[in-house]
């Protein structure tokens, strides 16, 4: 666990240096480790912005992650959380 977490910071540090004066930031997701371009600058125009999420589904992410997820991956972690919230409704009854 330390080695990823050592990764990580190693990576976002590349990421900062190769980022520049731009508007927009290199990440690297702490999911999947995937280098993306956050458009925090034109927030309308970041890969993140076509979901519409609900507030328990940004807790979720939150509650695990530290900074901005690759959409590949907040695609997964949106269904992981619908799986489990599903999972829990259902009712054993044998």
């Amino acid at each position: 666990m330390e080695d990823l977490t050592h990764h990580r910071k190693l990576f976002q540090s590349a990421a900062r240096k190769e980022e520049g004066s731009s508007k927009h930031e290199i990440k690297f997701c702490p999911r999947c480790l995937a280098k993306f371009e956050c458009k925090v600058g034109s927030i309308a125009l970041c890969q993140c912005s076509g979901f519409s999420l609900s507030t328990e589904e940004k807790d979720y992410i939150s509650a695990q992650f530290d900074d901005c997820l690759c959409r590949e991956c907040i695609h997964i972690t949106i269904l992981e959380y619908n799986t489990i919230k599903i999972y829990k409704t259902i009712t054993w009854s044998f």
